[in-house]
C-alpha cells in the first residue's frame, strides 16, 4: 500500500513563509506527476501547483510568483515553498502523487492527510 505523509503546516503572519513536505512510502514502481491542492472552509478543493516527473511546473494564478513546487525523485517527495503568504492562503493543503504500482500499470492517485496552513496576524 502507498501512503503519503505531509508536514510543515502551521500558523504564520501575513508576509511570512512556510515549506510543506509530502513523502510517499510503500511498495511501488515510480511516481509520475505530483501536486498540491488546498481547500478553504466552505469552498471547493482547488489546484495550487503541479510538477511532472520531468520537472515541468504549473501554478494557480493566485500563487504564481509566491509559491514554488519542487520534487526529489530519489525520495519520492514533493515540496511546496510558500512565500509572501496572505490571509486568503489559509486552507488545508493536500498533496497528491500519481503512483505507478508496477512497470505495466496505469497510475493511481494517492492523497496526503492534509495539513492546516493559517495566515493571520
Amino acid at each position: 500500500q502507498v501512503q503519503l505523509v505531509e508536514s510543515g503546516g502551521g500558523l504564520v503572519q501575513p508576509g511570512g513563509s512556510l515549506r510543506l513536505t509530502c513523502a510517499a512510502s510503500g511498495t511501488f514502481f515510480s511516481v509520475d506527476a505530483m501536486g498540491w491542492y488546498r481547500q478553504a472552509p466552505g469552498k471547493q478543493r482547488e489546484l495550487v501547483a503541479t510538477i511532472t516527473s520531468g520537472g515541468m511546473t504549473n501554478y494557480a494564478h493566485s500563487v504564481k510568483g509566491r509559491f514554488t513546487i519542487s520534487r526529489d525523485n530519489a525520495k519520492n517527495t514533493v515540496y511546496l515553498q510558500m512565500n509572501s503568504l496572505k490571509p486568503e492562503d489559509t486552507a488545508v493543503y493536500y498533496c497528491e502523487q500519481s503512483v505507478r504500482l508496477n512497470k505495466w500499470s496505469r497510475t493511481t492517485d494517492y492523497w496526503g492527510q492534509g495539513t492546516q496552513v493559517t495566515v493571520s496576524s
